[in-house]
């Protein structure tokens, strides 16, 4: 069993890989949009710009794990 990842790990490797940071925010944003369907594209990304920091943050270890099972712990 592997020791799940930290955040710190998890933020330190986004800022290392700009390909991995991408992933990681359009996985969250896609997350985020669930829930959100009534918004119209525009008024979405607009909220999209204010929530972003804090769920950047909130779940870089979430999205990184996800991103290393899905590319086989790249």
């Amino acid at each position: 069993m592997t020791n799940p990842i930290s955040t710190h790990s998890a933020r330190s490797a986004m800022n290392r890989d700009p390909e991995l940071r991408d992933w990681v925010e359009q996985w969250l944003k896609d997350k985020e949009r669930i829930g959100h369907e009534q918004m119209t594209p525009e008024e979405f990304d607009k909220h999209w710009r204010y929530v972003r920091p804090e769920k950047m943050h909130e779940g870089a270890t979430e999205a990184v794990a996800a991103y290393l099972e899905l590319h086989g712990g790249r």
